[in-house]
């Protein structure tokens, strides 16, 4: 492909909107560009990795056995209404109606429809199992779209739905597609992580995120150096204290005034004690019910968590606003101690005036031997709380986030903490759909049976993304060779001449090759190739400049700026074999190139 054919729109500057490094990029090189909040234009440079992306995900899912379906975006409000997520999806769920009046979505997943067809089409166990996948745009109405193809509203996913005779098989299949990511990301060359999960709106009993890690990824991780055990730190379980003894010497609590004292530091300073030793409130709104969650001043509430001590269906922060006037009680100051300081608070109500506030405490409260807390009063806070005395009517369960430090659940050693990008999520759901809408089959013994379902996602265009969080420079993107457009450019610093020549000649022989190749034959200065060759991300640069006369040419790798001058002669084998290596997922090696 001659660059001159090409269109490669580059951009000096980043984007005003552009957060973080990928979207920049993406931008600045000529693959997307902005159409609204969350929708972007893929360009053609775009489209070749998008491509890329799709090629390595069809050919794994292939090969694990699954069968590419291809189901409709737009999905009838009666399939979500029978599995129940039509009202509990959430304003995320696209909705729209026909001209008739019919309501429908905009499909964000493709569970309800996957059960339509499989309850329609399969009869027996004997068909059994199948999985069926499909490549396809989805839409999910994000709140607030940010990091270009990260957090996008449109974006194209791979999912893929698996239905099986028994609980057994359907373990197998989950286990089948496990293995399958795992080959697909190490194809893609990028540096992974497999962690336990939240099942979240897709639901389940069991889940795996596939994490690839970057410092700029929105998710926090733990993992255990001395076992394998990962987790997103949602999902991992947080050792329980023990209870703190009762103080023979401890005297009641007392309020004190704290005017404008609303934080946590602003507290501290003011009655000159430190995080460890409050209690803080965190406000929710559960199914339209106010609910407090109680931490450690010094630690963050689990949403995940909360929610599922709850069984909640839908789970959010509190308005303030709302809060109070659901309640009575100031959300700056509420504490787990009941008004009247009697300690008479139960898990379902019964805080503050208000009244009906269902509340639940972490168990590191309860190993606090005196704390400070809000006094559900305004500008007042409750100090020498004794928790085993005055809380002991709260619920207590493990809802607060894990951090790095923390005992592995499974070894007890330390936890480290990363950050990553999530691109892949498996989940194994059980009978979750296929009850609900009805699905079933004739089993060995004759009898109706609802299929056990497995269903996996993996984010075609987060990957784009995620790879270049991953793997860039100050220059610009430094593709897998695996995901790049092109995976070689040949540079001539002449437009006409040896130069242009030897470029031409290389790039005839690497396409006869079936090397996807660029020669940049614009008439511009080498430094404007130079720089559009870093910032695009060809992984290897072939340059014919002086010395291609003689034969001679420089060979650049763009991830690691190694240069080295080699012979014309026998370099196109030595480029294949070399792009062949590293499509597996390893590096490109100068020693097969010189």
């Amino acid at each position: 492909m001659r660059a001159s054919r090409l269109h490669l729109p580059t951009l000096r500057d980043p984007p005003k909107d552009g957060d973080t490094v990928s979207h920049q990029l993406l931008v600045r090189g000529g693959y997307i560009r902005r159409v609204a909040a969350g929708i972007y234009s893929f360009l053609p440079l775009g489209v070749r990795v998008v491509e890329r992306v799709k090629a390595i995900v069809r050919e794994e899912m292939n090969r694990a056995g699954a069968l590419e379906v291809f189901l409709p975006a737009v999905v009838p409000a009666e399939l979500w209404q029978e599995s129940g997520r039509w009202e509990k999806y959430g304003p995320e769920l696209l909705r729209l109606k026909d001209r008739k009046n019919a309501e429908f979505c905009l499909g964000p997943t493709h569970e309800e429809v996957v059960v339509d067809l499989a309850r329609k089409d399969v009869r027996s166990y004997r068909q059994l199992p199948l999985n069926f996948y499909q490549i396809q745009t989805k839409f999910r109405d994000e709140m607030r779209p940010r990091a270009g193809l990260m957090r996008g509203r449109e974006f194209v996913m791979k999912d893929a739905y698996s239905f099986d005779a028994t609980v057994a098989g359907a373990h197998a299949s989950y286990r089948t597609m496990y293995d399958a990511y795992v080959r697909t990301f190490e194809r893609m060359g990028l540096a992974f992580r497999p962690v336990e999960a939240d099942t979240g709106a897709i639901g389940g009993s069991m889940s795996h995120e596939f994490q690839v890690l970057a410092d700029s990824g929105e998710d926090a991780l733990v993992a255990c150096g001395a076992c394998t055990y990962a987790a997103n730190v949602e999902k991992c379980p947080s050792p329980a204290p023990a209870r703190a003894s009762l103080p023979g010497d401890a005297g009641p609590s007392a309020i004190v005034a704290t005017p404008g004292a609303k934080t946590i530091d602003m507290v501290c300073a003011a009655l000159g004690c430190t995080p460890r030793q409050m209690i803080k409130a965190v406000l929710y709104e559960a199914d339209g019910q106010p609910v407090a969650a109680f931490v450690r001043g010094d630690r963050e509430a689990n949403e995940v968590k909360v929610k599922a001590h709850l069984g909640a269906g839908l789970v959010a922060l509190a308005d303030a606003a709302w809060f109070a006037k659901a309640t009575g009680l100031p959300p700056g100051y509420v504490g787990p101690v009941a008004a009247d300081g009697s300690g008479a608070l139960g898990g379902n109500g019964g805080l503050g005036h208000g009244g009906g506030v269902r509340c639940v405490a972490d168990a590191e409260v309860m190993a606090l031997t005196t704390a400070v807390c809000g006094a559900n009063e305004k500008q007042a806070h409750r100090q020498g709380v004794v928790p085993v005395r005055d809380c002991s009517g709260l619920t207590v369960a493990d809802i607060r986030m894990a951090v790095p430090g923390d005992p592995c659940p499974q070894c007890g050693a330390a936890l480290r903490g990363f950050r990553g990008i999530e691109v892949g999520h498996v989940f194994y759901l059980g009978q979750k759909y296929s009850q609900a809408m009805n699905a079933t089959f004739v089993a060995e013994d004759g009898t109706e049976k609802p299929f056990e379902m497995g269903c996996y996602g993996i984010g075609v265009t987060r990957i784009v993304s995620a790879a270049i969080e991953q793997n860039h420079d100050e220059r610009g993107i430094c593709w897998p060779v695996g995901l790049a457009p092109y995976p070689v450019v040949v540079l001539p610093l002449a437009i006409d001449g040896p130069q242009a020549a030897t470029a031409e000649a290389i790039e005839a022989a690497l396409e006869a090759r079936g090397i996807d190749v660029v020669r940049d034959d614009r008439d511009e200065r080498p430094g404007v190739k130079f720089n559009d060759a870093d910032l695009v991300g060809y992984p290897l640069h072939i340059v014919c400049g002086r010395k291609a006369q003689d034969g001679v040419v420089e060979v650049k790798i763009r991830r690691t700026g190694e240069r080295f001058e080699t012979p014309v002669a026998g370099l196109v084998d030595r480029v294949a074999a070399a792009l062949a290596a590293a499509r597996a997922g390893g590096p490109l090696h100068a020693a097969a190139l010189q």
